[in-house]
This record gives C-alpha cells, structure tokens and sequence, in this order.
C-alpha cells in the first residue's frame, strides 16, 4: 500500500488480510498518535499480547546529595512537612464585607447577618439555634421546644457582627408592642 508523503500514516486500515495481521490495535495506535512514542516503548498491554519492551533510558542528568558522597537519608525534608499546611495558613479568612460601595462609597452591610440576626440597643446579638425548622418530623416535641429557644451571641461574635453592620442597624427602634423591648437595656446585672 502506498502512502503520500503528506500523509505519513494511512487514513483508513489496511484491507483484506493484512488488516488483521498485526492487530487492529496497532493500527489505531499509528493513526491517532503518530508523534507519540514508537509502538517498541509502549507497554505490552496497550499494544497487544508480546513480551514486555525494555526499560526506557536513564535519565541524563540525577541530582546529588548536598554532603557530597554521602549516602542519601530517607528523613523527611521540612518543606514535605509544612507543605500541606500552607494552603490552610495562606487562606484569608473572608468576610463578605463591602468597604467602599460602587454607587456612593459608603460602607455596606452584610445582609446575611441582617437576616439571621437581632441587635439588642445594649450591644448584645440574638440568634435562633441551628436547624430549627429542619426536618421537625423526626424531632420530638421537647428537642423541637429547645430548637425555638434564643441565644445570645458571645462578646467576640458580637464584636465581628457590629463590624459587619453599618450604624443603621445599631439605632434604636420604638415600636408599637414590640416584644423584645423589655430586653434592650441591660438590668439586675452586677457591673
């Protein structure tokens, strides 16, 4: 079979029995990886039922230990050991917090802060307990009771939520039968 010299590989299989005389796989290999390595290096299993080929080269060049003839160790480095904890060391903690906006410059709150929490005029931050409303069906009655409860944030999650709000939020509000009025001034508490 003749082959151009443009084309270095033919554009369809041999045919009759000389198509099958040195496998399918062969074939498909020469035609789609022409410029990959030479059927001799590829393993036996990629090209059919033959030995295994010889052991590619040695590599030209190999680096040396740093105390000359010394044998090498096989004690870790301490850059093996410290490298998995550099992502977590590198990562920036981040906050979704808007210093200067694009329309007025001004400062933004956080809305899922504004959504998910209450600001008492005292300083304190009210929060529902996790996974009130999910998945009540296979809750019991007093866990379901427990669920509903308030809980006050703590003075270092009080401190970033004020952060994380602008002073609209930290105004004080006089409603009409507002129900958490009773607790927005601090009393009965020992200074």
């Amino acid at each position: 079979m003749s082959q151009s010299p443009e084309e270095p590989f033919p554009s369809h299989p041999p045919a009759g029995p000389a198509r099958f005389q040195n496998g399918k796989k062969k074939w498909i290999l020469r035609r789609w990886a022409p410029r990959a390595l030479p059927l001799s290096a590829l393993p036996a299993r990629c090209v059919g039922h033959g030995p295994a080929p010889a052991p590619l080269r040695a590599p030209l060049w190999a680096p040396r230990p740093l105390g000359g003839n010394r044998p090498q160790t096989a004690a870790p480095s301490v850059l093996s050991s410290v490298t998995p904890l550099l992502p977590s060391i590198l990562q920036q903690p981040a906050r979704t917090l808007t210093y200067y906006g694009l329309r007025k410059g001004k400062r933004k709150s956080v809305k899922a802060v504004v959504k998910r929490f209450l600001r008492l005029h005292n300083g304190l931050w009210v929060r529902r307990k996790a996974g009130y409303k999910k998945k009540l069906w296979k809750k019991s009655a007093s866990q379901k009771k427990r669920l509903r409860e308030f809980v006050l944030c703590n003075r270092t999650q009080c401190k970033l939520l004020d952060k994380m709000t602008t002073s609209f939020w930290k105004r004080r509000n006089w409603y009409v039968d507002y129900p958490y009025q009773k607790y927005q001034d601090r009393t009965n508490l020992q200074v």
